[in-house]
């Protein structure tokens, strides 16, 4: 809900001028859930995180394009892999402070204040602001075939990651009967293969251009996890998922940076779009294998990603950058 507005607050005041209040803020936010008293107030303050975090992604996502224009360079991919970095770096914070004993209320405390004290700080390096605010928004920005196809393309490779972040352990555990530390690994190695793809991304579409990169990255997950499952070993679903970890690293990145590039005027509301329709497949994704594996098994289900990594490959050509 949060991204009907983020996009056209963007447009109007400019990343530069949105993406510091918005990171502090949400930094801030991740605070009262840790307190929340009762059920319904934490469901309101999850809520109130989500709506803020969006004019944070979309500003955030809307300057890497702009960053991306000064230097002349790929950079989207590489910004991302440091969301990549910061999930693993949370997941550490969370296991240390478990580990001292803290509750939900101090471990978040904690990150959110040194967060925003960190975003303050890196706010000062951003890119100048537009010299003026518009006193009139830009007019909306229509839903047009190509918005809407490059969203499905995130929504097929956020399918894909949130299907492997909800059910590799539970295939390789339940599946192909290895032990939990084993499961375990699947997804670490999942999550490493995205950070490393992600922080090579650049070059490599500086070398090959989004389309091709795109194409061989989707294949390279489709055929990867395709045979996994077909093989239907341990070392060869940890192989596996390890190589689909790789493939889908780049894809979202060069989607965001095809949006922000397509009508520059318009920036913050095309990735506002396209980021809708993609983030649906990170809450639908999980549970549409969930039910697909009700019927058919979890094995055929896990073929869902590989099918959608295929349309990932074939889609490729929407990225083309405009002339």
């Amino acid at each position: 809900m949060g991204m009907r507005f983020a996009g056209r607050l963007t447009d109007r005041f400019g990343s530069a001028r949105v993406i510091t209040p918005a990171a502090v803020v949400t930094a801030l936010a991740v605070i009262p859930p840790g307190y929340a008293p009762t059920l319904p107030l934490l469901i309101a303050s999850l809520f109130l995180y989500g709506v803020v975090n969006a004019s944070l992604d979309v500003s955030m996502n809307a300057h890497g394009v702009e960053v991306e224009r000064a230097c002349g360079r790929p950079l989207m991919s590489g910004f991302h892999g440091m969301y990549s970095v910061g999930g693993l770096l949370g997941a550490g914070v969370g296991g240390l402070f478990a580990w001292f004993g803290a509750g939900a209320g101090p471990t978040l405390a904690t990150t959110g204040v040194t967060l925003a004290l960190a975003c303050l700080l890196a706010g000062r390096h951003l890119l100048p602001p537009a010299p003026t605010v518009r006193e009139n928004p830009p007019p909306r920005t229509r839903r047009t075939g190509w918005i809407i196809l490059i969203g499905v393309v995130a929504f097929a490779g956020l399918v894909g990651e949130g299907a492997a972040v909800d059910w590799t352990a539970v295939y390789l555990f339940e599946d192909l009967h290895a032990s939990q530390g084993v499961a375990a690994l699947g997804f670490a190695a999942f999550s490493t293969a995205m950070t490393v793809g992600r922080l090579a991304g650049d070059r490599l579409a500086l070398r090959f251009g989004p389309v091709r990169l795109v194409r061989v990255s989707g294949l390279l997950a489709a055929v990867s996890l395709g045979a996994a499952l077909l093989v239907g070993q341990v070392p060869a679903a940890v192989a596996g998922f390890t190589l689909f970890g790789l493939g889908l690293a780049t894809i979202v990145p060069q989607v965001f940076s095809a949006a922000g590039n397509h009508d520059p005027e318009h920036a913050g509301a095309s990735i506002a779009q396209v980021a809708t329709i993609g983030y649906a497949g990170l809450v639908a994704g999980p549970a549409l294998i969930g039910g697909a594996a009700e019927i058919v098994g979890l094995p055929a289900a896990l073929g869902i990603p590989v099918l959608l990594a295929a349309f990932m490959s074939a889609s490729a050509g929407a990225l083309r950058p405009p002339r």
